[in-house]
């Protein structure tokens, strides 16, 4: 089976390249091990969607799919440091509508699965699993376990931070620990959100609360992991009072309704991101710190370039050579390193114990809240 182009991987970031690819000459595939499945109730994965990249998916015609009732806009972000610093936004301060939209994953997942069953110059393969991968000059070949062989101009590794897809192409990337856990759960609040986001620099990690609809909030505590241990072991009701007092009570008292979970976080960096015939996009190009939020917004940004650098290649250039795709490694570089040096630094700038750098740190944060110029570029890069 011969296509233009082979994505190895259905998850958002994936799928959103496929998708993007519509309207293209291009035939694609998607190679994916397991359909997605709605999850009953909530989904514990929750996003933080960017003004941008909700643009993006509204381009390639699926945010305006998106059930309204569980998406929430947020309009105010708090953000507090460990020795009384603070910095505050607010969308209506900067003249936008709202600062970013918080999304369950599972909804954005199986819009995406969906419009992609329905694309005329797409084939889901699924369940499918890649066993091998041979690159050659004027075509990679990509063997499946089952027998079946696949080829084409392009190989996209959209399967995750440990893709076996940049693996096998033997690209070794640089992985670099943070010894903590995300614990996620969702809640129900006593108090109104008032479309606020809360995030707290503590001295066990980061603390953020994310609006949901209703009186509900979904969080993500960064936390080291012997203290994400202790969170985890324990019952509901202690988890919740535990949550809550890390949050000063904000939103009064919490009731779960997503039981927690815990996932590594690390940082990841590849030399390249690619090759002749071969491109990385989302967690097999990076990953990042979760404090940013910014995560699944890099994806998202890999796919509209890598989309935009296939679509605008003449008919007479071969798409999948290194020559050509260099120019989507450009356009993506410098956002992706600003973004990993940010979140990287601030991590081990808010770790830091000592004194000095506590007294540093929560200065810096009302410095900056002082100086509504500097909080609004902020605001309007974050926005993309």
């Amino acid at each position: 089976m011969d296509y233009d182009l082979i994505i190895v991987g259905g998850g958002l970031a994936g799928l959103s390249l496929a998708v993007a690819l519509r309207r293209s000459r291009l035939k694609v595939a998607v190679v994916e091990a397991r359909a997605p499945v709605q999850p009953t109730g909530w989904d514990a994965r929750i996003y933080a969607i960017s003004p941008a990249n909700a643009r993006f998916l509204d381009s390639i015609g699926i945010w305006q799919h998106l059930d309204v009732s569980r998406i929430t806009p947020v309009h105010q972000m708090s953000v507090h440091g460990d020795g009384g610093g603070a910095l505050d936004f607010s969308a209506y301060a900067s003249g936008i509508g709202e600062l970013a939209w918080i999304v369950e994953g599972a909804l954005l997942h199986r819009e995406l699965w969906e419009t992609a069953k329905r694309q005329g110059n797409l084939d889901l393969i699924c369940p499918a699993t890649p066993a091998r991968l041979d690159i050659r000059a004027h075509a990679a070949l990509l063997e499946l376990a089952d027998r079946r062989s696949l080829t084409a101009k392009l190989i996209v590794a959209a399967d995750g931070a440990d893709s076996w897809t940049r693996t096998a192409a033997g690209i070794a990337v640089d992985f670099a620990p943070y010894d903590q856990l995300g614990v996620v759960a969702n809640f129900t609040t006593g108090q109104p959100h008032h479309g606020t986001a809360w995030q707290w620099f503590r001295a066990d990690g980061v603390l953020a609360w994310l609006p949901l609809p209703g009186a509900m909030m979904s969080m993500v505590w960064s936390t080291p992991t012997l203290h994400a241990q202790e969170l985890l072991a324990l019952d509901s009701a202690a988890f919740c009072e535990r949550v809550a007092a890390a949050g000063n009570g904000q939103l009064g008292t919490l009731e779960l309704v997503t039981p927690p979970a815990g996932f590594p976080l690390r940082l990841m960096r590849a030399p390249r991101t690619v090759l002749h015939r071969l491109a990385l996009i989302g967690d097999a190009a990076h990953t990042i710190h979760p404090l940013s939020g910014h995560g699944i917004n890099l994806g998202f940004q890999d796919a509209r370039s890598l989309a935009k650098t296939l679509t605008d290649c003449p008919e007479h250039i071969d798409c999948g050579t290194v020559q050509w795709l260099r120019q989507h490694e450009r356009a993506r570089r410098e956002e992706v390193v600003a973004l990993q040096s940010a979140t990287h630094g601030l991590q081990r700038l808010f770790g830091a114990q000592q004194t000095p750098m506590a007294a540093l740190r929560n200065f810096g944060l009302n410095f900056v809240d002082r100086l509504p110029v500097i909080k609004d570029a902020l605001v309007r890069y974050a926005m993309g």
